[in-house]
């Protein structure tokens, strides 16, 4: 740099991850080798969302910009969560620049920031509501024999922040003779960006599979799903961008689907008050009821007259998982490896709570603290994910089997191995 050996920002406490209306603190430091004339030394933050039409480009089609203005984000309550993915990304950084005489070149650094503006699951509407979808497939086999599957999945709840366990429960009921093909569960990300047209970038996450359900035969298939760390639904304030996450649960054999629309944020869903239950006993002065332990013999042996010729349906029994694709628990997200421990932001020993953890991207976390630029680390296990099975529809296909997904993972991370 010549005159100048080292120009560079530094935030106060080595914090890198803010919210929105927090004051920016930090030095300029600079070091001379020489004596440099210069006018005044600005420094501003600046923050924009740019999307591009091609995969990790630059060349940025569409911009949308959010803070323009001196080291204060007052006024900018409404600013965007911090994002990136391979089509666009939302960006805070803080410039510097030393204004020279005139035909002296200008001398300029920056220093990136992140927002995180959290997603309260609890303003989202519905989100107590039941998460439930059901399908039914006809379809022929054996070329004169019809049969149908009803497909039924639900979740214990619409909304989940990170680390937080994802129950799932699929009812099958398979009124055919024939097998069905194995079930599968994929958690699914569909990022939205508009550019001269929108693009879909969808993904799975995490995929699990069960085996296949006998013929004429009710199962019940219950699954857990980690949910790892993402980033938050929707990012609210930004037009450009938009994050949407599915839970699809497919059989392959025959084909059928359905799509569970859940969120992810950084407040937990208010648990729902437990309901009032009526007391062991009846009430006083209430006629007791006399409940047949079986049904009269009339009605039996007409019920077993009309099924006499229809095949028997057991009793739903449990069904196993076949497969599971999930990754381990996201510990210590708030500070990535290497990164140096949490300093108090104010005089005090004590330290202050940290608010919820930035996902920038799928995988990836930022730390509140970190020493020089910092950045996004990965979490503490490696990420597996399949190709990219769909980028202009969602859904239009079961996603990659758990074969495909696996097939150039590492071996050490696939169960069973």
């Amino acid at each position: 740099m010549g005159r100048v050996q080292l120009f560079e920002i530094r935030l106060s406490h080595g914090r890198i991850v803010y919210s929105p209306g927090e004051p920016l603190a930090g030095t300029v430091h600079v070091c001379l080798g020489a004596p440099l004339p210069f006018r005044v030394i600005r420094v501003s933050c600046t923050g924009s969302c740019r999307v591009s039409t091609k995969a990790n480009d630059t060349a940025w089609v569409t911009e949308e910009g959010y803070v323009n203005s001196a080291l204060s984000l007052a006024d900018k309550a409404t600013a965007p969560t911090s994002f990136e993915g391979p089509f666009g990304k939302i960006v805070y950084q803080v410039r510097a620049t030393i204004d020279t005489p005139r035909f002296s070149k200008d001398h300029q650094c920056s220093c990136v920031f992140y927002i995180l503006s959290p997603l309260n699951l609890n303003s989202i509407p519905d989100i107590e509501q039941p998460n439930v979808a059901s399908t039914t497939k006809k379809f022929s086999y054996k070329l004169v024999k019809t049969g149908s599957v009803v497909l039924t999945a639900s979740t214990d709840l619409r909304g989940y922040v990170v680390g937080q366990v994802l129950r799932l429960q699929a009812d099958i009921d398979n009124q055919s003779g024939k097998d069905t093909g194995p079930v599968v569960a994929s958690l699914l990300q569909k990022v939205s960006y508009k550019a001269k047209r929108w693009i879909y970038d969808v993904r799975a996450i995490a995929d699990v599979e069960g085996a296949g359900v006998k013929a004429w035969r009710r199962t019940q298939w219950q699954e857990q799903i980690l949910v790892p760390a993402l980033p938050q639904s929707a990012l609210p304030g930004c037009s450009l961008i938009h994050v949407d996450y599915y839970l699809q649960v497919s059989l392959k054999v025959p084909e059928a689907s359905v799509t569970l629309p859940v969120f992810v944020g950084h407040i937990a869903v208010n648990p729902a008050p437990p309901s009032l239950q009526p007391g062991p006993g009846p009430p006083p002065g209430a006629q007791s009821l006399v409940v047949p332990s079986a049904p009269p013999q009339e009605e039996a042996e007409a019920e077993a007259e009309a099924t006499a010729g229809q095949p028997h349906l057991v009793d739903p029994v449990s069904l196993l998982a076949k497969c599971h694709l999930q990754l381990r628990p996201p510990a210590a997200l708030g500070a990535g490896p290497g990164a140096p421990e949490p300093h108090p932001l104010g005089g005090s020993p004590a330290s202050r709570p940290l608010p919820p953890t930035l996902c920038i991207s799928t995988g990836a976390a930022v730390p509140y603290f970190a020493d020089g630029a910092g950045g996004p680390v990965p979490t503490t296990s490696t990420l597996i994910l399949p190709p990219e099975y769909s980028l202009w529809a969602h859904p239009c296909e079961a996603p990659p089997s758990y074969e495909q997904s696996c097939s150039s993972a590492d071996p050490g991370l696939i169960p069973g191995s």
